[in-house]
């Protein structure tokens, strides 16, 4: 039994145990949801603390390069950028993380050794998870060897949406396993799992199968993170905390592009999971082009002028 849900050892017991505890969940109130999600998304804020937000939103990022075109050079080049995101201005605070492709894992921990940036690999043949078990596994174990210190793991969306939760739950305990000292991060595709119930269901999953983080999407459909679905998530983890102790981060992945959609998401953890969720190590952004804009609208706090986005490195 994974150490993160020693308080519900029964739920996970048998494949109908499973099936019971989740769909004895409260069911979701779309409506209210998204109407929460909407109304929290129309704080604003002013100058000082949205300083502060932009540079707790950069501290945030898994800066992210996913593409069958990466190459060792784009990687340095991130993992420099994610180091230093603003050569201009020592005082911008370093992202969380780069992620990447397995392959590519060694080439970014070379490149971000000792500047305290993790590197976040995408595992168990991303994004689609169509892979034998055995074949995940090697590819989790791979990306660990090759420096990665945190896993970013697809669930079997088929398995899922064909009610075989106890496989969904026992893949993910195998993951966990090969992880070893890496934190698991467990991609959900929200956009692929069709309601609300559902997110909340595969949520528990995670979290009971032993997850570090719960995380929206891979980015590479066309529904990725949401405030609402992200909001539903946000939820989870507190139930979660409050009913075991044990906290669990959120990583809402895909789509949020600009400054105003990342203080929307900061809102959104302030109000619903609160202070302690305000942290690199408890919330991420999974993105690439998020961090351009914040760092524009950094610079036009500091300067009074808007520089534009020939002023920093496009991605």
């Amino acid at each position: 039994m994974p150490t993160n849900a020693p308080a519900f050892s029964d739920a996970t017991a048998s494949d109908s145990a499973l099936r019971r505890f989740l769909f004895g969940l409260p069911g979701v109130d779309a409506v209210g949801l998204e109407a929460r999600a909407a109304s929290l998304g129309t704080r604003s804020i002013k100058t000082t603390a949205k300083a502060y937000a932009i540079d707790l939103a950069i501290s945030m990022i898994d800066l992210t390069t996913l593409e069958g075109a990466d190459t060792p050079g784009k990687v340095r080049a991130l993992a420099a950028k994610a180091v230093n995101p603003d050569p201009t201005d020592r005082t911008t605070p370093r992202t969380a993380a780069v992620c990447v492709y397995p392959d590519m894992a060694a080439t970014a921990a070379a490149a971000v050794a000792g500047s305290g940036v993790k590197v976040a690999s995408v595992a168990t043949a991303f994004p689609a998870g169509r892979a034998a078990l055995d074949v995940k596994l090697a590819d989790v174990r791979d990306a660990v060897a090759a420096g990665a210190d945190e896993i970013d793991m697809v669930i079997d969306r088929g398995a899922f949406l064909s009610g075989r939760f106890l496989k969904v739950y026992e893949e993910i305990v195998a993951v966990k396993a090969e992880c070893g000292e890496a934190r698991l991060k467990v991609i959900f595709e929200t956009g692929e799992l069709s309601t609300y119930d559902n997110i909340r269901r595969a949520s528990w999953i995670g979290m009971l199968a032993g997850a570090d983080f719960i995380k929206t999407s891979t980015g590479k459909v066309s529904t990725n993170a949401t405030p609402a679905n992200t909001l539903l998530m946000l939820e989870a983890v507190r139930d979660f905390r409050a009913a075991t102790g044990v906290q669990i981060g959120v990583k809402p992945a895909g789509g949020i592009r600009t400054t105003k959609d990342a203080v929307k998401f900061l809102v959104l953890v302030n109000e619903t999971a609160g202070e302690d969720w305000l942290d690199p190590h408890w919330f991420r952004f999974g993105a690439s082009s998020l961090l351009n804009d914040l760092l524009m609208q950094r610079q036009k706090l500091s300067t009074g002028r808007y520089s534009g986005p020939d002023y920093v490195t496009v991605d």
